[in-house]
């Protein structure tokens, strides 16, 4: 199973629940790989990995300068892998526009080691450029992190087109797999209309599981860990442990 995080907006949780999504599947004993498409590098950090210490990054596999069995290394954790990403990414971009096949690169490298692994996690940038459109085209679903403001669904309709003319073009396969209400602070009224609004928006694709606004989870990183390491007993660590588990239900059933 291959997800890709996406949304255009920055600052929605995308790689908090990369990195911790993947972490809990890993821990219930699946064998996770989190690819890292987004140019700032953040996963890495988070998991306590220096990025001036890494050799072959996301970028070289992209261009084809090394292979993702090259590039690929542990996180330190049992099951679980990393292909990090440095911020000579965005140069790596630029790069990608003038080769052939330039959205199915990601696909095309990922695909020895695939077997490998019974979850890959793509964190994809913060923008609908070609590094989304690779993370994309190489999913099979999407889970899309969506914030609980005011301005949550501004853009989710220009990422659903994409996600169509993706699907419509590189990747049959492609569907949206959920969406993530993250940041939600139950004391706000707007918060919980914008629950109700996604609700309206996506009724069989939201995740039951609401990621509340949490502290710990944002000084989890900073200590370069999990919020399951930092603090297993935090609201967050038990909403993304939740997370985990309906996602295994959602796969189960569709099976």
């Amino acid at each position: 199973m291959i997800i890709a995080i996406a949304n255009q907006k920055g600052g929605v949780g995308k790689t908090t629940t990369a990195i911790n999504l993947a972490g809990y599947l890993a821990h219930s004993g699946r064998r996770v790989l989190l690819v890292d498409l987004d140019p700032q590098g953040n996963a890495a950090t988070c998991l306590g990995i220096q990025k001036q210490g890494l050799g072959q990054t996301v970028g070289e596999v992209l261009l084809g300068e090394a292979t993702a069995m090259e590039a690929i290394i542990p996180t330190g954790r049992p099951g679980f892998d990393l292909l990090p990403a440095t911020p000579d990414l965005a140069g790596t971009a630029v790069a990608l526009a003038g080769l052939l096949a330039r959205e199915l690169r990601l696909r095309q490298a990922l695909t020895p080691v695939a077997g490998s692994y019974e979850f890959i996690l793509i964190d994809c940038p913060p923008s609908l450029d070609l590094l989304t459109v690779n993370g994309l085209a190489t999913a099979t679903q999407v889970l899309i992190p969506l914030q609980c403001e005011f301005l949550a669904l501004e853009g989710l309709a220009q990422l659903k087109e994409t996600i169509e003319l993706i699907r419509t073009q590189l990747n049959r396969e492609l569907f949206i797999g959920g969406v993530v209400m993250t940041m939600y602070d139950g004391r706000a009224n707007l918060a919980r209309q914008v629950v109700e609004e996604v609700r309206r928006y996506f009724p069989q694709r939201i995740f039951n599981t609401i990621i509340p606004r949490n502290i710990r989870l944002s000084e989890a990183p900073s200590h370069g860990e999990l919020i399951a390491e930092y603090d297993p007993n935090s609201r967050g660590a038990k909403a993304y442990a939740a997370l985990a588990e309906e996602l295994l239900q959602r796969e189960e059933a569709r099976r």
